[in-house]
């Protein structure tokens, strides 16, 4: 396995005493896949990103990427998150760029510039690498977004809700754009969302939390394709998919 998720406990400390946010969590991701995490909301599965990143430490348990236990954060994980953050006095590229002049200062201005072209290329922004953050739209901040966080060619890419914000179209939109740059960049991926349609369309297989303490209840394989397309979301099976699903959350509310 990738990654391994082993008997996680956590908790925070709050004015009126501790917390618990996760209880016995354990998981474990393949190389090379994406998968989805999802549950009610405010059952910690934000929580589990920075563990994963490396961010926190858990209170018991521990996570190992490549057999290696994580105890601080790692070079070889990208992460994107709902609020894209660009920064307003770089362009486009520059934005990009940035992780590479952090992890990679070795590698010269025009191998980095030359990584990032390909990477806005493959979103469909080459004709706005110099522009502004303040010049783009929603989806394609977004766009740039997923770019910088893939820039340096990270072993494991952590999606935050993403996607959270933006209109129905524009998130399908990026579901397809998502699906191109796993294809081309071959990361393994952890996803955390509520939209069980965007879990569905876009993760091998999905785990489902119960409520705070949050542990996994359940999973699901979802056998759609490598070469699925919008339109499945609205087939009888994958109506089938998102209902066991939603029945599975109400569950794990009460558990």
């Amino acid at each position: 396995m990738h990654i391994e998720v082993r008997n996680i406990f956590h908790e925070f400390l709050t004015e009126s005493g501790p917390v618990s946010v996760l209880e016995d969590l354990s998981f474990s991701v393949a190389r090379g896949s994406f998968v989805a995490l999802v549950g009610p909301s405010g059952c910690g599965k934000s929580t589990i990103t920075k563990l994963l990143s490396g961010l926190l430490q858990p209170k018991e348990g521990e996570i190992l990427i490549s057999g290696e236990r994580v105890i601080n954060p790692r070079p070889s994980i990208g992460m994107a998150f709902q609020n894209p953050v660009l920064l307003e006095w770089r362009n486009v590229v520059k934005n990009v760029t940035l992780p590479l002049e952090i992890v990679s200062k070795s590698t010269t201005a025009g191998k980095r510039k030359m990584r990032a072209q390909e990477l806005l290329e493959l979103v469909g922004l080459t004709e706005f690498e110099t522009n502004k953050p303040s010049e783009l739209s929603g989806g394609m901040k977004q766009r740039v977004s997923l770019c910088r966080a893939l820039v340096h060619k990270p072993e494991l890419l952590i999606l935050d809700e993403p996607f959270g914000a933006l209109d129905a179209f524009t998130k399908e939109d990026l579901w397809n754009t998502m699906r191109a740059l796993k294809r081309e960049e071959n990361f393994t991926c952890v996803l955390i969302t509520h939209d069980l349609r965007e879990a569905v369309f876009l993760a091998d297989k999905i785990f489902v939390l119960t409520g705070r303490p949050a542990k996994v209840q359940n999973s699901l394989e979802v056998d759609l394709g490598k070469n699925r397309k919008i339109t499945d979301l609205y087939s009888v099976k994958t109506s089938k998919i998102i209902a066991t699903l939603r029945k599975k959350i109400e569950i794990g509310q009460l558990a």
